[in-house]
This record gives C-alpha cells, structure tokens and sequence, in this order.
C-alpha cells in the first residue's frame, strides 16, 4: 500500500512544490513584467469594446497596426540602449531627420540606395551618441538630450521648416500596402525587426554582452567583455532602428515633415517600460517591446474612439509610465533613490 501522506526531505523539492499554492505565486511574481503587459492588453480590448462597437472592426485593427509600426521600431531603438543601463532622447529627433532625408533623396537617388544611406547616417547619429558617452564619459542622458536639439535643428535647416515632398511610390508599396490581407507591410516590416532583434538578443554573444553591461557593468568587464565597444555597436544599432521608424513614418505621412516624430518619444519610451524592460537595464528585451508599444497603441486608439479629452489622455499615459516604471526598476541596485 503506497504511502499519500508523504512528508519531504529537504533535498526532495521536485512534484508537491510545482503545485504548491505559494510557489506558483513566487513563479507568476517572477514574470510579472511580462505577464502584466499581456494582461493590460486583453483588459484594454474588453473594456472599450463594451465602450464602443467600433473598436473591433477592420478599419480600427489596421489603424491600430498602422500606429504599432511606427511606434514599436521607434521603441526598438530606446530598448537597445535601455537594455545597457543608458537611455536614447534623441530616438525621435534621429527618426524625424531620417524622414526628412528619405524625402530629400528618394527621387535623387533611387529607392533602395536612399534608404541605405538614411539607415547608415541614422546609424552614424547612434555612434557619435555612443563614443560621446564612453569616450568623455558623459551620462547618456545629457548627450542624447543635447543630440535631441542638434538633430532638430539639422531637419528644419535641410527642409527650410516645411513639408518635404517626394515622387516615388516605392515607400507607399513598402509602408502601406498589404502583402498579407488587412496587415499593413509596414506592421510587417515592424514584426520581423521585433524577430530580428530578439534572435540577437539572446541568440548572438553581442546579445549577451548587451545584458552583461546592462546588468553589472564593471562585473562584465572583469569577465572579458569589452564593454565600450559593446556600448559603442548598441548606440549604433539603436540610430539605425530609428532611421527605419522615421523611414515607416514618412511612408505613413507621404511626406517629410520636421518634427513629425517628436511626439513620440513619451510613448516609445513608455512602450519600452510598459512592455516589462527595466530602466536599470539588464532586464527585458526587444520581444517586450512589441507588447509594450500595442498596449499604448490599444490605450490611445481606445481613448480617441471614446472621446477622451486629449489633455486627459496625457495625464493616463503618465500615469500609465510611472506606474510601469514602479512596477519594472530593480531597487536593489540603487542605494539611494533620487
């Protein structure tokens, strides 16, 4: 006769505590910054669906998609450098000027050369972010921020202030047209960055120098990570995922528009906390952030279809950002809170 009332050793912890009532909780606990992004989003769907009726529809879903395009690469770019313990302000600015360039020479160049060097001078805009910040150890912060003016004022002088218009349709096929029924090519575009950057998140040794500096710099580099050089290609790659969303962005507007993309810096930043990535950086990952920028996305596009002021609708998505900033900053690695 088998024995039900089994009492443990202290090296037996395998079956009885995988339905343990507390463990499952301190396991839920450990996901929680996934996991409340996903909640979020089913939340969002219900509530204002019972809201208005014209949340679901096939209009609604490809606006909605249309928005995540833009804001999730653009949100792309903040997590990289996120990730590393530094933060990027001048995403949006790299993106509006990336915009602004794409319109200028489109009709000049050709399609595919335009877009290839948008993507390396938005990429060269990342790197002198990255040697300012490690080779005159300046925070990230206060380069970015100073960065944020330079780029705005080098798009309003090449555009003169104005709306850059351009001839090609080659942004109109690859931004807005559907090579999968009702799903914008730009979403798609946006999907398999997401794709890309997390296979390189954590499938790549750079991924996992990434983490590495994010986590515990000095640590990383006792442990032979070169940690300026990783700083330097992460700076890098987040001015080139920003030179795409400004691309996405103007293929969005069909024209160049300076300042377009500012705006956005509040919810791409949001979109990145939100999706679970820790300001502390080490934690997260680009796969979060795609989470992060629907629920924003959901929360607005919600907002707008119930006639929320929009003066009210900035006081939530603050709310929303320090509430997912409490929720994700890991405490423990500050010895002092400022």
């Amino acid at each position: 006769m088998s024995n039900t009332t089994t009492t443990n050793s202290p090296q037996d912890t395998s079956a009885p505590t995988t339905v343990d009532g507390r463990t499952l909780a301190g396991r839920l606990g450990q996901h929680r910054n996934i996991l409340v992004p996903a909640v979020a989003v089913l939340v969002l769907v219900v509530y204002f669906q019972t809201r208005t009726d014209a949340f679901i529809t096939t209009n609604s879903l490809q606006n909605v998609l249309n928005q995540m395009a833009f804001l999730t690469v653009l949100a792309l770019a903040g997590t990289f450098v996120i990730l590393i313990g530094g933060i990027d302000l001048s995403v949006a600015a790299n993106a509006t000027l990336a915009g602004i360039l794409i319109a200028t020479w489109i009709d000049k160049f050709g399609g595919p050369l335009a877009i290839a060097m948008v993507i390396v001078a938005g990429a060269v805009v990342g790197l002198v972010n990255g040697l300012i910040t490690t080779l005159l150890r300046v925070p990230s912060f206060l380069v970015t921020l100073g960065m944020m003016s330079i780029l705005d004022g080098i798009s309003n002088t090449i555009s003169k202030g104005g709306p850059v218009s351009y001839n090609s349709s080659l942004l109109q096929i690859l931004v807005n047209d559907s090579w999968i029924p009702h799903v914008p090519n730009g979403a798609l575009i946006a999907i398999l960055l997401t794709l890309g950057a997390t296979v390189m998140a954590f499938g790549t040794s750079f991924g996992r120098h990434m983490y590495a500096v994010g986590g515990n710099e000095r640590a990383a580099g006792l442990c032979g990570v070169r940690v300026q050089r990783t700083k330097l290609a992460v700076f890098a790659v987040a001015g080139a995922a920003a030179a795409i969303a400004g691309i996405i962005f103007t293929g969005q507007a069909s024209t160049g528009v300076p300042g377009g993309a500012g705006p956005s810096l509040l919810n791409s930043i949001a979109a990145v906390v939100v999706g679970g990535t820790a300001l502390s950086g080490g934690v997260g990952g680009p796969h979060r952030t795609l989470l992060g920028a629907l629920v924003i996305v959901l929360l607005s596009a919600g907002m707008d279809l119930t006639a929320v002021d929009p003066y009210t609708q900035l006081v939530i998505k603050g709310v929303v950002v320090i509430g997912a900033v409490a929720l994700t900053i890991d405490r423990r690695r500050y010895g002092v809170i400022k």
